[in-house]
């Protein structure tokens, strides 16, 4: 395979384009959008008590936000520094000092009445802390008798009783990696991290259609790229530095495409704080939306390729790129006959447009010559969300769009190195550089000197499920460990995962922070290691980008916190505990050592050894993923997919709902209005005639509830897709059903079919079991 290398930073026009202004106002007055200023003066006052550190973390560190790879104030792909909300709000995650002793110590019911947002405030965690079942406060305990504690257990219970979890919050490859080795080192192939619940289906998709499961281009290429579109994708509200790419597209003549049930403000027009023209007078990104129903893309996508083949009766060339297909693709004819059987009315019906717009987005795409797919959430979160990225990997192989400049496949990314998670290993299903099976495994094994696990682990939501299982059970989870993470606010159905959190014997929280989840009970005790930041790992660390960027991000001179540890350090004194006679595997002298470990074991990170200084980084890769249209398949071909139709069942006069996220970052809230709809988060998004067919007004307070649960809100008149509704995640949580997972990557499902009620009408019928049969009609009903 080809490795062209990325070319580093392009400028920006220096010239102004007042065609792609949003207003002549200036910096959006009387508009509602964010207030960069603000927020920035916000920060800095927040900061206060630790504002040089806070400086150095934004001009040494790598960001730890989003996985854009902003490495210091700058990247790879524009000239000039780069800053936005959401990295700054989470700064204060690093600048904190530690909880006060009076609080951190205090009656556990005093705690539980703060919430996850007042939790974080109140500091970092300074020590090991436990709490056994009955007491009624953390107690301070050393480091060796936390992990000899945590080790004795895992020695006394079957590996497939213990589990380990990682979030995304600023971990370091070297701490992904160490975690996988420690848990495989133990006994368990029982580990996963954040991934899970939002691209994992991204990976196995691009897996089975072009051989790799990452981005396949680079941020540079947006930038000039004929069409940029984004499915089921807010970038501009979750990654708001992509908005900086956003804009150099659209100097070069990019047309921006939205494809999403809500026209969301943040894709149409967005005020960059850094560019002066924007951040004056706002700029236009969108061209257009499809706003297609919650769950309809695939539909759409086979309306697409529809009208592809009938253009192809008329002209031969004109939608298809047969010279890409014939020497770089599999499974045309295959496709061609399960395209055409669809019918354009169910086309119509699932997708929620009409023929004739789903006909004027594949003529834009077959008139263009070159092309970005990027998606998010929007299309992983649903339990058929690795078809659905098949299905856009369907359209990028027939017109060619992959392995050269302007082209590409690109799941992008939140968090600031979650890339590379599942690369390190720290994940059921794979090994650092490879598979867990076959010859993957041997290769491990040799490499790192010990047996691995031979029975397949289980996902974080399965192994979460397990507590509940008999206590006799074999794979009954009596031990879970998770570095972050708070499933009470990120899973569905949150009082089942508490109940689940709840039932395991000992459950432990490596963490910087407290939150909601730490605070549960246990049936035998809880046990809370504090975790060093990134800009804290000594010898530095090191984060994937979603380009995958590999960025070297050194340790920042600064305050510490008492007792917190590195977590790649904790992960190999847990292990050497555990098997001491197995030590030797898990020694490594400093950071720099596990990350030549690395270079060894994970071929495609060679080169990793060798970032050592602020502003290292290199692509693994290179600049394109297959590139020239070869693929890392086994015959080197991409591979066209034939996608059945999800079955989305939704009676009269019910609604499709999913999720939208607000002024927060992942589970972390950090503001109650939405910056680009002035939302609550409580408000129902839903259609304005929807809501009038209803007889609801704004404001309306309604329950909107369904077999799983119910959520209590008010009504947002906004630009939605008829029969659609979208609530904040997690409030809304608890409407969406417990272990419902994607069959082919485990992601949960975060969508359903919902009953939306005014609230009186709702508690005045609730007894006459009005809303039992309402909610029975969601089973009942044939599906559409």
């Amino acid at each position: 395979m080809a490795t062209t290398k990325h070319s580093g930073p392009i400028k920006l026009p220096r010239r102004p384009d007042p065609k792609l202004w949003v207003s002549k106002a200036p910096f959006g007055l009387g508009r509602v959008k964010p207030h960069h200023i603000r927020d920035t003066l916000k920060v800095v006052w927040d900061n206060r008590d630790n504002l040089p550190y806070a400086y150095r973390i934004l001009t040494r560190g790598v960001c730890d936000g989003c996985a854009l790879g902003v490495s210091g104030l700058y990247d790879q792909t524009l000239d000039g520094p780069h800053l936005c909300t959401t990295r700054l709000n989470v700064l204060r995650l690093n600048t904190m000092p530690a909880i006060k002793t009076s609080i951190l110590h205090s009656d556990i019911d005093e705690l539980r009445k703060l919430d996850s947002t007042q939790l974080r405030k109140l500091g970092r965690l300074p020590y090991p802390l436990i709490r056994g079942k009955g007491e009624r406060s953390f107690r301070r305990l050393s480091w060796d008798e936390a992990l000899d504690r945590i080790a004795a257990k895992a020695r006394a219970i079957d590996p497939k009783q213990l589990a380990f979890y990682l979030t995304a919050r600023g971990i370091t490859n070297e701490s992904y990696y160490m975690a996988a080795k420690a848990a495989r080192l133990i006994g368990t192939n029982n580990i996963d991290n954040a991934s899970r619940i939002c691209h994992s289906p991204s990976k196995t998709a691009l897996k089975r259609s072009i051989g790799v499961g990452a981005s396949t281009c680079s941020y540079k290429d947006w930038i000039g790229t004929d069409v940029l579109v984004f499915w089921g994708s807010v970038a501009a509200n979750n990654q708001p530095v992509s908005t900086k790419y956003m804009y150099a597209a659209k100097r070069k003549g990019t047309k921006i495409i939205v494809i999403n049930p809500y026209r969301e403000p943040a894709m149409e027009g967005y005020w960059i704080p850094s560019i002066p023209e924007s951040a004056l007078f706002g700029t236009k990104l969108a061209d257009d939306f499809y706003q297609v129903n919650i769950g309809g893309d695939i539909a759409f996508m086979h309306g697409v390729m529809k009208h592809w083949l009938e253009m192809e009766e008329t002209r031969q060339g004109s939608a298809i790129d047969h010279s890409f297909v014939r020497a770089h693709v599999n499974g045309y004819e295959e496709l061609k006959a399960h395209v055409q059987k669809q019918r354009w009315e169910l086309l119509e019906q699932s997708s929620g447009l009409a023929k004739e717009r789903m006909k004027e987005f594949a003529e834009l795409l077959a008139a263009s010559k070159s092309g970005v797919f990027v998606w998010s959430m929007g299309l992983t979160q649903h339990r058929f969300g690795t078809d659905n990225i098949s299905q856009v990997a369907n359209l990028a192989l027939l017109r060619g769009f992959l392995g050269r400049g302007h082209c590409g496949l690109m799941p992008i990314r939140g968090h600031s190195g979650v890339q590379g998670s599942g690369e390190m290993g720290a994940d059921p299903f794979s090994l650092p550089g490879g598979e867990f099976k076959g010859a993957d495994v041997s290769r491990i094994e040799q490499a790192w000197g010990f047996r691995l696990p031979e029975w397949q682990g289980d996902i974080v939501g399965v192994s979460l499920e397990n507590a509940l299982l008999p206590d006799r059970h074999e794979r009954k989870l009596k031990l879970f460990y998770t570095s972050g993470g708070n499933f009470v606010e990120t899973m569905p159905d949150p009082d089942f995962v508490k109940r689940c959190l709840e039932a395991v014997e000992l459950r432990v929280h490596q963490d910087i922070i407290l939150n909601s989840s730490t605070l549960l009970d246990a049936r035998e005790e809880v046990i809370v290691l504090p975790a060093m930041t990134r800009y804290e790992q000594p010898g530095g660390g090191t984060s994937t980008s979603t380009e995958r960027m590999v960025y070297f991000s050194p340790a920042i001179d600064g305050p510490r916190v008492e007792e917190a540890r590195a977590e790649w350090e904790i992960y190999a004194d847990l292990a050497a505990r555990v098997k001491p006679e197995l030590r030797e595997a898990v020694t490594f002298q400093d950071a720099a050592a596990v990350r030549r470990e690395i270079a060894r074991t994970a071929p495609s990170y060679d080169g990793i050894q060798l970032l050592q200084n602020q502003g290292d980084v290199f692509q693994w890769g290179g600049a394109w993923l297959c590139e020239g249209g070869e693929c890392p398949t086994a015959d080197g071909k991409g591979n066209l997919l034939a996608i059945e139709l999800p079955e989305l069942r939704k009676p009269e006069g019910h609604f499709y709902a999913t999720t939208k996220r607000g002024k927060q970052f992942n589970s972390m809230i950090y503001g109650e209005k939405d910056a680009f709809n002035a939302a609550g988060r409580y408000d129902v998004l839903m259609n304005g005639r929807d809501a009038a067919e209803l007889r609801l007004d704004e404001g309306d307070a309604v329950v909107v509830y369904n077999r799983t649960g119910a959520f209590h809100g008010r009504v947002k008149c906004e630009d939605m897709a008829r029969g659609n509704i979208e609530v904040y995640w997690p409030e809304g949580n608890s409407l969406f059903a417990k272990g419902v997972y994607e069959p082919e990557a485990g992601i949960p499902e975060y969508n359903a079919t919902v009953v939306v009620e005014r609230a009186d009408t709702y508690h005045a019928l609730k007894d006459t079991r009005y809303v039992e049969k309402r909610i029975d009609e969601l089973e009942t009903e044939p599906p559409a």
